[in-house]
């Protein structure tokens, strides 16, 4: 990660370097930037396919729908991508985590609290039919954090491992100060396991508690 420069106050911490998380075993690191993107998905793709020989078309439809998704990370600012792996018995929990860096037009530091009010105050501006997100402030080792937790209908059939029948994507936001500078490093995990939400969730703010900034 490079934070941004930032015009704050000298008296504000020297920006950290990078960060670094822990991930449960069966994770997938994708870099989105542009020169490392395709070896990453390249990587990812082979891995999925070792051993299987007979099945050229489907390999070169993932290869392709990983390149697509990571350009659009890349796009929306994202840093990098992590996908689930992880299985239980034939099936695979889906489940994903972007990393992106979110430079905001403060002249100051947006407290957390004041973003949690600004994402509150927009939750209930939306439509009546979309389920009302979950804002709140929590203390995390990297610093305080704004958490949102959605709710979001999906149009057409279940995701693979999900129960058929009509179902909803659940996402969990950590927005996170970047010390020392104007920036947020937001983390974005969605599954479309709605049936486990909470046990999904409850990985999702393990992971994101084990951010800690480095130098």
């Amino acid at each position: 990660m490079k934070p941004p420069e930032s015009p704050a106050p000298s008296t504000l911490p020297a920006p950290p370097a990078d960060y670094r998380l822990l991930l449960p075993e069966g994770w997938f690191r994708i870099l989105l930037d542009p020169g490392q993107r395709d070896k990453s998905v390249d990587a990812l793709v082979e891995r999925q396919f070792r051993g299987i020989d007979n099945a050229p078309h489907l390999k070169e439809e993932l290869r392709g729908d990983l390149r697509r998704r990571a350009a659009k990370a890349y796009r929306s600012g994202g840093i990098e991508l992590y996908l689930s792996l992880q299985a239980v018995g034939p099936f695979t929990i889906p489940a994903s985590l972007l990393v992106t860096l979110a430079p905001l037009r403060h002249a100051e530091p947006l407290p957390p609290e004041d973003l949690a009010r600004a994402l509150a105050e927009d939750a209930d501006a939306e439509d009546a039919g979309t389920p009302v997100p979950e804002v709140g402030v929590e203390e995390l080792a990297a610093g305080t954090a704004v958490r949102v937790r959605r709710l979001a209908p999906q149009p057409g059939g279940a995701a693979p491992g999900a129960p058929d029948g009509d179902h909803a994507s659940v996402s969990v936001e950590y927005h996170l100060p970047v010390p020392g500078t104007t920036a947020y490093l937001l983390l974005t995990f969605s599954t479309p396991l709605e049936p486990i939400a909470d046990a999904m969730a409850g990985l999702f703010d393990a992971i994101a508690g084990s951010l800690t900034w480095t130098e």
